[in-house]
This record gives structure tokens, C-alpha cells and sequence, in this order.
């Protein structure tokens, strides 16, 4: 017979399990419902680390936006200069030249009289040498320059009467620029109330104008802000960077071929290894003053010589050149090099003829980074003396001159308005040529690299 009472203590055990399993399904959280927990807990997270990296980019852009658009605002003003239209009389009795074929005679002439005699003309009611010489200063001292090339190019123009635009002084051309459309916030700078006055006659006559700067692109380095030039500049930066890429390039990849094709594994390429990594991270004025010290104090080089410079700049540049090399030779999969060993070809005949061809985009890339560094390079170059005032454009690479980085390192101390704008102009110039030489990087490296 069944006993009731076990029975219900039966009853009772099984409705406390069961109770028991209720309270630990409750209590206990699922496994599906932790992992899409934790899923949603890591989504965040990786939303709010994209919007950091959205926010970063973001911020950089505008720094560089701002940064821009301070350069152009204050340096395309500097493509423009200003010129004053005078009827010149170009008298040989006023220059002093008495035989037209006489070229001496041609190059001598008081051409800076006869410049002043037609301005004198423009206002006749000038009178004392005070007010003369203000009058005088509305005129750039280098413009007698550009009326003898008239001459010496066409010496018929003796005797006769010429309409020439003649460069104004830099205080003129910063007047006139700053001038607001109803006269009104102008810098007057160094100009006198009178030189004001003449200045608002020519400009109402019509005789005041804006046109290219040539004289930007065409002079060296000068006192004057305006005849002051970067050609000088631009041509010693194109000599040293030839001779950066001479010694850098072949140096680089010879030395990139051994270390990653001949040179054994052992402590000493090790320690090579170690040094190149460690020379790609000292920082430019050393190299300078390397060069201060080795090439100048010991071999006896001049200073402020493109050749100096190239040689500073190419062993600043030959890290970055052999590093980028090797990683390019590396990139080479080794079934190419078996092949041609497979073929008959010795090591020589599979490094020229299969494995340079195929790294030389990565090869090119790294040397044209390189240069572009050392294009923009000013501390190495401080140093070996290419601070130099050099007028005159170098046309050889021994010839004294300096860099277009240092050239805008010197008119950024130059304490005259006018030169803030050069300065400017200078450096939208250099950026032109470092986003050339680093777009031509990547357009190489797109065109000559091949995938495997």
C-alpha cells in the first residue's frame, strides 16, 4: 500500500526543485543575452574610436586650411607689383652717350636721371630739393636697370620719347595694395603726406598699375623688397638637390643591394643595420654641423656652395634611401630569384635583370621622398655658411649662393612690409615643389609597381 505521507513528501521534494530551476533560470543570465551585451558594449566603443579618428582628421584638415589660406592670403599679393607709366625722353645729352655703338657707353648711361626728369614733368609744381628728392623716392632704385636693357636692346631708341612702366619703390607697392576701394585704411608705411598726394594723382590719372611680378621670378636676392628675386634661390636649391641625388641615389641603392643580397648575417652587418636606423632619426643640424666640421675644417671646401651643400644633404637623405630600398628588395618573392638561378642566370645577371626592376618603384619612391626632405632642409645648410647675401644666380655648382629655405628664412627677419609678402610667396613657391615631388612619388609607384 502507499503511504500518504511519502507521497507527499515526494510531492513537496519535487516542488521544490522545480522551484529551485525557476529562481536560477531567473536569476541566471542567458549566454546569448551576455554575448549581445558585450557586442553592443564593443560597438560603442569602436563607434566612439572612429569618431576620435574622424575628429582627428577633422582638426588637422582645418589646421591645414588655416594655414593655407594665411600663406595665400598674404603671399599672392607678391605675384603682382606696381609700376608707374612715364613718358621718358630718353636724350643723349641726358644719359651722357655720346656713340649709340659704343656698348661701354650704352651700360653707363645716367639712365636714373632721365627717369627722374619725367616724373619731375608729371609735376612741374615740385620745386626744392626736399620735395624733390620725396618725389625722386616714388621710384625703385633699380629701375634705371630695366630702362639701360631697353637700350642696350634697341639702341635706336635714342633720341626718342618712349612710354615705359617704370617700378615703383616698395612703399608705393605696399600703399597701393593695401588701399581699400574709397582710399580709406591704406599703410602708408614711410610715405609723406605730399608723396600721398602725388601718389592719388597718378592714381587718378591712370598712371599707376599693377602687373606680373617678373622681377619675383627673375632677380636673385636684394636689399630692395622690391627687385628682390628667388631665382637665385631656386637655382641653388636645383644644383644641390642634382648633387644630392647623385651621391644619395647611387650610394643608397648600392649600398641597399649589398646589405640585402651579399652581406653576410653576423654581429658587424648587424651593427650597420642598427646605425642606418639610428641615422634616419638624428636630427638635420647635426649632419650640418658634421659637414661644418669634416668638409669645411678638414678638407678645406668653401662655404655657400651648392657642391658643399648636395654632399650635407645626400648623407642626410641615405638612411631614409637605403631603408626603403631594402624594404623594396625584400618585397621581391624569393620564386623569382629561383627561377632565374634555375635558368642558368649567376647572382649578378638575377639582381640586375629581374630583382632591380621589379623594387626600382619602391626604390624611386624612397629617393624622391628623400628628396623632397632635403629640399625643404634649412638647419644643415645654416650651417655650412649658405646664409650667405648672395645677389648674383649661381651657374655652377661652386658657385656662392643659397636655398629657397634659406632665402625665406632671410626675409622673414627682413624688418621691411614688403617682404612679409615675399616671404609668403617664397613658401607657396617651395610647397609647390614638395606637393610636385610627392605626387610624382605616387604616380611612379602606381604606374611601375606590378602585383604578384
Amino acid at each position: 500500500m502507499n503511504n500518504p505521507n511519502i507521497n507527499a513528501s515526494s510531492d513537496r521534494l519535487e516542488l521544490n526543485d522545480s522551484t529551485k530551476l525557476m529562481d536560477s533560470a531567473v536569476t541566471k543570465p542567458n549566454t546569448i543575452d551576455l554575448v549581445n551585451k558585450n557586442l553592443a558594449k564593443r560597438y560603442r566603443a569602436e563607434k566612439r574610436f572612429r569618431l576620435y579618428g574622424i575628429a582627428s582628421i577633422t582638426f588637422a584638415l582645418i589646421c591645414l586650411v588655416v594655414l593655407f589660406t594665411d600663406i595665400i592670403g598674404k603671399g599672392h599679393s607678391a605675384f603682382f607689383q606696381t609700376y608707374i607709366q612715364l613718358e621718358v625722353n630718353l636724350d643723349p645729352e641726358v644719359l651722357d652717350i655720346n656713340d649709340a655703338r659704343d656698348l661701354k657707353q650704352l651700360a653707363n648711361g645716367d639712365y636714373q636721371a632721365a627717369l627722374r626728369k619725367s616724373l619731375r614733368a608729371e609735376f612741374p609744381d615740385v620745386k626744392g630739393r626736399s620735395d624733390k628728392r620725396k618725389l625722386n623716392a616714388l621710384i625703385s632704385s633699380g629701375a634705371s636697370y630695366h630702362l639701360a636693357d631697353e637700350v642696350k636692346a634697341d639702341p635706336g631708341l635714342l633720341g626718342q620719347v618712349i612710354s615705359l612702366p617704370v617700378l615703383a619703390d616698395d612703399d608705393v607697392d605696399t600703399w597701393l595694395k593695401s588701399r581699400s576701394d574709397d582710399g580709406e585704411e591704406a599703410f602708408t608705411g614711410r610715405l609723406s603726406e605730399k608723396q600721398l598726394i602725388w601718389l592719388e594723382n597718378l592714381l587718378e590719372a591712370e598712371k599707376l598699375e599693377q602687373k606680373f611680378n617678373v622681377v619675383f621670378f627673375s632677380n636673385g636676392d636684394s636689399r630692395e623688397p622690391e627687385l628682390a628675386g628667388i631665382r637665385g634661390a631656386m637655382m641653388g636649391s636645383l644644383f644641390t638637390l642634382f648633387v644630392t641625388f647623385i651621391l644619395s641615389f647611387t650610394v643608397g641603392i648600392s649600398s641597399a643591394i649589398y646589405l640585402e643580397e651579399y652581406a653576410p648575417k653576423n654581429h658587424f652587418t648587424d651593427f650597420i643595420e642598427v646605425n642606418i636606423n639610428n641615422l634616419a632619426a638624428v636630427p638635420s643640424i647635426i649632419f650640418g654641423l658634421l659637414g661644418l666640421a669634416i668638409f669645411i675644417g678638414l678638407f678645406g671646401m668653401p662655404r655657400s656652395i651648392p657642391l658643399l651643400g648636395g654632399v650635407v644633404l645626400s648623407l642626410m637623405t641615405l638612411p631614409t634611401i637605403i631603408i626603403s630600398s631594402r624594404a623594396a628588395i625584400k618585397a621581391v618573392p624569393p620564386s623569382i630569384r629561383q627561377a632565374a638561378l634555375g635558368m642558368g642566370a649567376s647572382k649578378m645577371q638575377v639582381i640586375l635583370h629581374h630583382v632591380l626592376p621589379l623594387a626600382m618603384p619602391g626604390m624611386l619612391t624612397g629617393t624622391i621622398i628623400g628628396m623632397a626632405q632635403a629640399l625643404g632642409e634649412t638647419a644643415p645648410l645654416l650651417m655650412i655658411g649658405m646664409v650667405a647675401f648672395v645677389v648674383d644666380v649661381p651657374g655652377a655648382l661652386t658657385d656662392p649662393s643659397t636655398a629657397l629655405p634659406v632665402q625665406i628664412f632671410l626675409w622673414a627677419d627682413s624688418p621691411e612690409r614688403a617682404f612679409v609678402e615675399r616671404t609668403s610667396a617664397a613658401i607657396m613657391v617651395l610647397l609647390a615643389f614638395l606637393i610636385s615631388m610627392n605626387t610624382l612619388a605616387v604616380a611612379l609607384r602606381k604606374r611601375l609597381e606590378r602585383r604578384w
